[in-house]
C-alpha cells in the first residue's frame, strides 16, 4: 500500500474512533510525524505537478461583417447575394491542460482541446513554453497526443496505472487549468466505473469522479494515491459550468491503447471485433436462462472480421473478454478499443445454454473492397462527385457505422452539378433508377445507363433521402 495513502487513511480511521467514542490504539493509529498529522496529499502533488502542462491555442476564425448591404430593404429588392462579402479575421484563444507521459515531451491532452487550432503553446510547472505539434488526433475517443522539442532534456513524466484494478471509493486527485487560473489540484473518489458521459464519444465507458473538474481541466491528470495516471479528464455534468461534483476522465488502459498504437503507426488503429448486438435485458436473460441480465446477445457478424474467423455466431451471448464481465455493448466496445493489437482475447460465451471460451486474435477493421477513390464525370447528377466503396475500415475513418456498405461521397468539386444537386460528404449513395449501388464501377454504369432522368436515393445520418432529376 502506498505510503501517503496510508498516512491518510491511518488518521481517518483515527477520527472515526474518537467521533464514535471508542478508545484509540495508540501504538496503531497514532500520528508519528508532522506528514501523518497533517494529513496532507502535498508529497503525492509535488511528484506529479512538474509532469502535468498547461495548453493554450490560438484559432483563426473568419466571419462575414454585417453592411449597408445586409439591410433587409435592399434584401427585399435585390436578393440575399446582393452587394459585396464583408469579412473580417480575428483569433480565438481557448485553454487546456495535458500530461507528459515520456520524457522527450510527448503530451496528452483532449482531441477537443486542440482541434483546429492553428498554434499550440504548452507551458511547463516551471513557466517555460514550447511550441507544440499534434502527432496522433482521434476525435472518436477525444484524445490527441503532441510533442514538443526539449532538445534532448528529459523532462518529468507520469506513468499509467492499471484502470482495470481501479475500484468504486478509491480516492484521486485532479490536476489542471480550471478556468485559466493557473494550476490547481482538487480531490476526491472515483464514484462510478463504466459510465456514459453523455457526449459525443464512441468509447462510452468514463471514470465518475467527484473531484472538482472545470473548464479548462480537460486533458489533465485524473492521479491514483500512487501518483499514476487513473485516467484523462474529459467532461463534466454541468447546468451552469462550473463542477456539481460529476466528472467524467478517459480510462487509462484506452489512452495506453491509443499512444501505443498512435504511435508505432503514425495514426490511431484500433482492434476491431466485426459483431454487434443488443443488450440482455431481465426478460431476455430469462428466455436464453442466463442467471442475470448483462452481456451482449449477437445478432450481426461481418464476414471479414476477427469474430467471424474465429467462430462467433449470431445468438451467442458474449458475457466476458479476458475473464473481464461485460454489461452492454458499450463495455464490450471499451474492452477491445482498450486492447493491444494483435492480442489474443479471450471472449466468454454462453451458447446453447452452456458457457463457452472463443480464442481471438484482435485485427484492425479491414478495407475490403478497396476504396478506390475517384471523381465521377459524365452527364448525370452526381457528376463532380468525389467518392469510394465503403468498408469497415473506411467506415470507421469517415465516423460512419461499421457495416455501412456501397459507395460514399468523399466530397465534391466545386461549382460541380453534385455540388449544385446538394451532394455532401459522407452521403451513401443507396440506389439509381431502383437499382441497389455496390461498388463504384456499378455505380458509374447505372448513372451512364439512364436515359435523361434519375432517380437517386442517399442515406445521410441515418435517413434516405430521395430526389428526381432529368436533364
Amino acid at each position: 500500500m502506498n505510503r501517503y495513502f496510508r498516512q491518510l487513511t491511518s488518521g481517518i480511521f483515527l477520527a472515526v474512533l474518537v467521533a464514535a467514542g471508542a478508545p484509540a490504539q495508540a501504538e496503531d493509529v497514532v500520528p508519528q510525524n508532522q506528514a501523518q498529522i497533517m494529513l496532507s496529499f502535498a508529497p503525492l502533488v509535488k511528484k506529479a505537478v512538474p509532469a502535468v502542462v498547461n495548453i493554450f491555442t490560438k484559432t483563426r476564425v473568419t466571419q462575414s461583417r454585417p453592411s449597408l448591404f445586409d439591410d433587409p430593404f435592399f434584401k427585399r429588392f435585390f436578393g440575399h447575394n446582393f452587394g459585396p462579402q464583408r469579412q473580417r479575421q480575428h483569433i480565438q484563444n481557448s485553454l487546456g491542460s495535458g500530461v507528459l507521459v515520456d520524457g522527450e515531451g510527448v503530451i496528452v491532452t483532449n482531441y477537443h482541446v486542440v482541434n483546429g487550432a492553428d498554434e499550440i503553446t504548452v507551458a511547463l510547472s516551471d513557466r517555460r513554453e514550447f511550441d507544440a505539434r499534434v502527432i496522433i488526433s482521434d476525435e472518436r475517443t477525444d484524445l490527441a497526443v503532441l510533442k514538443i522539442d526539449v532538445e534532448g532534456e528529459r523532462l518529468p513524466f507520469l506513468e499509467f496505472a492499471d484502470s482495470d484494478t481501479l475500484e468504486i471509493g478509491d480516492l484521486v486527485i485532479a490536476i489542471g487549468n480550471p478556468f485559466g487560473v493557473g494550476q490547481t489540484v482538487t480531490s476526491g473518489i472515483i464514484s462510478a466505473l463504466d459510465r456514459s458521459a453523455g457526449v459525443a464519444n464512441d468509447i462510452q465507458s468514463f471514470i465518475q469522479t467527484d473531484a472538482a473538474i472545470n473548464p479548462g481541466n480537460s486533458g489533465g491528470a485524473l492521479l491514483t494515491m500512487e501518483g499514476k495516471i487513473a485516467g484523462i479528464n474529459s467532461a463534466i455534468f454541468s447546468k451552469s459550468g462550473g463542477s456539481l461534483g460529476i466528472g467524467f476522465a478517459i480510462p487509462a488502459n484506452l489512452v495506453k491503447a491509443v499512444l501505443t498504437n498512435g504511435l508505432a503507426t503514425g495514426k490511431v488503429v484500433r482492434p476491431w471485433l466485426g459483431a454487434s448486438g443488443q443488450e440482455i435485458t431481465s426478460d431476455v436473460a430469462d428466455g436464453l436462462g442466463l442467471e442475470k441480465p448483462g452481456g451482449v446477445l449477437v445478432n450481426r457478424i461481418h464476414p471479414n472480421s476477427a469474430a467471424y474467423q474465429a467462430g462467433l455466431r449470431v445468438g451467442d451471448v458474449i458475457i466476458s473478454i479476458d475473464d473481464k464481465e461485460v454489461l452492454n455493448p458499450e463495455t464490450l466496445l471499451f474492452r477491445v478499443a482498450a486492447s493491444p493489437l494483435g492480442k489474443t482475447a479471450r471472449l466468454g460465451v454462453y451458447r446453447d445454454g452452456t458457457r463457452t471460451t472463443i480464442e481471438m486474435e484482435l485485427q484492425p477493421a479491414p478495407e475490403i473492397p478497396a476504396r478506390a477513390i475517384e471523381t465521377l464525370t459524365g452527364r448525370h447528377p452526381l457528376s463532380g462527385s468525389v467518392v469510394g466503396n465503403l468498408s469497415p475500415a473506411y467506415a470507421l475513418e469517415l465516423g460512419l457505422a461499421a457495416f455501412s456498405e456501397g459507395v460514399v461521397v468523399a466530397g465534391t468539386i466545386k461549382g460541380s452539378v453534385a455540388e449544385r444537386y446538394g451532394l455532401r460528404p459522407r452521403d451513401i449513395l443507396v440506389r439509381v433508377n431502383g437499382e441497389k449501388i455496390t461498388n463504384i464501377e456499378q455505380a458509374k454504369k447505372v448513372l451512364e445507363a439512364a436515359q435523361g432522368s434519375w432517380q437517386i436515393a442517399i442515406r445521410r445520418n441515418g435517413r434516405t433521402l430521395s430526389f428526381k432529376v432529368s436533364l
